[in-house]
Formats: structure tokens, sequence, C-alpha cells
């Protein structure tokens, strides 16, 4: 794959800034989540967090099963679509 490829859309993460993360020692999702910030858009992963694993696994060597995925954390308590789009009537 081409270093340009973006990997994460919502963050314009490239290929090639996560395998020179990796390569520098970055092992986990988690990890360059926190680094990268893949998986902390709209998406919050859903689109790039089972390549990004593939990834790693990819190049250090160990199985796809391996490879934990991010910690999602769901909001703490619910919110009304209204509330978030900016209805201030109530």
């Amino acid at each position: 794959m081409k270093d340009d490829v973006v990997i994460c859309r919502c963050e314009d993460v490239t290929y090639g800034e996560i395998v020179r993360a990796i390569e520098s020692g970055l092992t986990t999702t988690e990890e360059l989540k926190r680094v990268l910030r893949c998986g902390m858009g709209p998406c919050q992963g859903r689109t790039c967090s089972r390549l990004i694993a593939r990834i790693i696994a990819e190049k250090t060597g160990r199985d796809i099963e391996e490879v934990a995925y991010p910690v999602v954390r769901p909001p703490t308590r619910p919110t009304e679509i209204g509330i978030l789009a900016g209805d201030d009537e109530k």
C-alpha cells in the first residue's frame, strides 16, 4: 500500500503515518488512537479500526486476533438529538 493512502478518513491519517508510528514503537490501536487521533472522528473508528488492526498485525508479525480494538466510550448519559442540533426552544 502506498504511504499517501488515507486510512482514517475522519482525521486524515495516512498509511505512511501509521507505519511510521508502529516503527517508532506504538503497537496497539489505543496508542495509535491517542497519538494520531485515528478513530476519534465522527465515525468513532467504525471505518478505520479494522484496517488499523490489520496494519498493526502485518507490521508486528502478530495474528489479527491478538490485536485489540480501541476502547469505545459511550456518552455517560443519553442526550436528546435536538440539544446536539442546537434546538434551544426547551
